[in-house]
């Protein structure tokens, strides 16, 4: 299943369990994860993007059995307008073939988030080579937390 809708995606978990965050870019992914009760989103590694797809479905899946994950959030990067761009294509075309993977998939409006990351940690006086090395999972990390959000506020019943 890959949906926009948050609630649609909940409805396709189990009550607890890990759910990871994903950053696609052209030449790596960044990723983060959450804890069990999808309470916060912690960056984990950067993968580099493989030639050919199977290269990264194979990181991938590895990466979702090590933690144990029920559902991916990936970053949607829309315009700014809110409409798809051509990264915008290749995201889903990337979540469409994570489809083997059995895991539910929310796609995210991932808008500002790199951007984001960058003026935090450039406010923290992170040096640009430590900057470029953490971005992408970083971006994961915020992109994660923001479904999270979204995520507990439905089961609040704030939205």
């Amino acid at each position: 299943m890959i949906t926009t809708d948050a609630d649609a995606f909940a409805a396709a978990l189990p009550v607890a369990g890990r759910l990871a965050g994903l950053d696609v870019g052209t030449k790596t992914i960044g990723l983060a994860t959450s804890d069990a009760t999808r309470g916060f989103a912690t960056a984990r590694e950067t993968l580099a993007r493989g030639a050919k797809f199977a290269a990264d479905l194979a990181a991938l899946r590895a990466f979702a059995a090590r933690e144990a994950l029920v559902g991916l959030v990936v970053g949607l990067p829309l315009s700014m307008d809110g409409r798809d761009s051509p990264q915008t294509q290749r995201v889903r075309a990337f979540a469409r073939n994570c489809a083997p993977l059995g895991l539910p998939i929310l796609l995210w409006d991932e808008r500002w988030s790199t951007a984001a990351v960058e003026r935090a940690m450039i406010a923290a006086d992170v040096s640009r080579a430590k900057r470029a090395a953490k971005v992408d999972s970083l971006a994961a990390a915020h992109i994660l937390e923001g479904a999270l959000a979204r995520l507990r506020a439905a089961r609040l019943g704030e939205c």
